[in-house]
């Protein structure tokens, strides 16, 4: 009784639209209730859930993500990527997706990169002749690079949700190559659409131009280097980091570009404060969730479902891939990653999957789940931005979508591609 209470009053939630860390905190109250726990324990879990020194690096990203999103940096990469590969066929698409791995790689949110750079990529493009729905499928698919390609604090996330036994400085190494080659093969994908629709390739502008747009590029995107580089030197901890970076951050926008004005600034604070308050609020709630999960062993439950289907390891990697895209596809992904972190992997690791390479496979199923409906996002954003209707834009976003599949079966079945390079860096087999 008390588990379908759990999850029935957290899926009524869902359906009548109730923000998803209430409907946490409601369901998880009324499983305390029914099954005589002390209501005291819940709001404990919930206090402690946010007590973790790793989650105080979160707000400073967030920070430092609006900051660039208001201070001219996003403007910056964006003419280092035209100059630069702007000459190819469809090149303002190619171009598009360039800008995403490299703005992604500083502001480390897929919504702030469709925010950011959807605004100014999109309306040039359909002045250009690009059609709307192509151009909003290509900026809205290649935000998912700011997850993937660090820093990023979806992966501080996930080591929390596991436990705190993992190295974020290892995660945020371990998503370079999958982020790399999703968006090789996204790049490729665009080439291709814009060579069957006939869309015209920029000149190439000349390597002294190239050159001239990436030295006013290189000031912001020093920022990622110095947040991403005092981790791993070990100089800094993630959250010392992060602050770090923020102060760049103001230094770049404020007085280097001059064009983060008080406004804007205020912005930036107002809009960080908010999405601060709700992944908070967010972690939790999902604690004193996941602590009824684990009171009911509903982990121990779905995986015991999923051995009883196959003892296959390779079927089982692909039922929880499809089970991460379906989840993914329906709620909001921070939810998503302390949700079903603990459950799903114990069974991962069970059946051979490393950690460090289980949490790429989580953040590149959830990031796809940003980019579709019902409730992706990314996809609102940039249906929003570019003026075209959501049915619309998914009647033609599915080469795209192959895409970031191909790239998440390579991160699935190939534990070299997201286990090479922490283990360059840090050592390990």
């Amino acid at each position: 009784m008390g588990m379908t209470i759990l999850l029935g009053l957290f899926a009524i939630g869902i359906v009548i639209g109730m923000p998803v860390a209430i409907a946490l905190g409601i369901a998880a109250l009324a499983a305390f209730f029914v099954e005589g726990l002390p209501t005291l324990i819940a709001f404990q879990r919930i206090g402690s859930g946010i007590s973790t020194f790793s989650l105080l690096a979160i707000p400073f990203f967030i920070f430092a993500g609006e900051l660039m999103l208001h201070g001219g940096i996003a403007n910056r990469l964006v003419q280092f990527a035209t100059a630069l590969v702007g000459s190819r066929r469809g090149g303002l698409g190619i171009v598009n997706v360039f800008s995403s791995m490299l703005f992604g790689g500083i502001s480390g949110s897929a919504v702030a990169d469709t925010s950011a750079l959807g605004s100014i990529l999109i309306p040039v493009m359909k002045k250009e002749g690009y059609r709307a729905d192509y151009a909003v499928n290509v900026t809205v698919t290649s935000s998912i690079a700011g997850i993937m390609i660090p820093p990023s604090h979806n992966m501080i996330l996930y080591a929390v949700a596991a436990g705190g036994g993992i190295s974020i400085s290892k995660l945020f190494m371990a998503g370079v190559v999958p982020g790399v080659i999703m968006c090789l093969l996204l790049g490729l994908a665009t080439w291709l659409v814009a060579i069957k629709h006939g869309y015209p390739a920029e000149p190439f502008p000349g390597w002294r131009v190239v050159g001239k747009t990436a030295m006013r590029a290189i000031p912001g995107f020093f920022t990622a280097v110095i947040i991403v580089g005092g981790v791993l030197s070990g100089v800094f901890t993630v959250t010392e980091s992060g602050a770090i970076g923020v102060a760049y951050a103001l230094i770049i926008t404020g007085f280097v570009y001059r064009e983060l004005n008080w406004a804007g600034f205020i912005a930036a604070v107002k809009q960080s404060a908010k999405t601060t308050a709700l992944v908070m609020l967010l972690v939790g709630c999902a604690s004193a969730y996941g602590y009824m999960l684990a009171f009911y062993r509903v982990p121990d439950a779905l995986a015991g479902m999923i051995t009883s289907i196959t003892d296959n390891p390779i079927m089982v990697l692909l039922l929880i891939n499809v089970m991460l895209l379906i989840a993914g596809m329906i709620m909001d992904m921070a939810a998503l990653i302390l949700i079903c972190t603990p459950i799903f992997l114990p069974l991962a690791v069970q059946f051979g999957m490393d950690p460090i390479q289980f949490g790429m496979v989580l953040m590149m199923n959830l990031g796809l789940g940003l980019c579709t409906p019902p409730v992706g996002s990314c996809l609102f954003v940039g249906c929003a931005i570019g003026g075209v209707k959501i049915e619309k834009a998914v009647m033609t976003i599915w080469p795209f979508y192959l895409a970031i599949l191909t790239a998440l079966l390579l991160t699935t079945y190939v534990p070299a591609v997201s286990l090479t390079l922490p283990n360059l860096v840090f050592g390990g087999s």
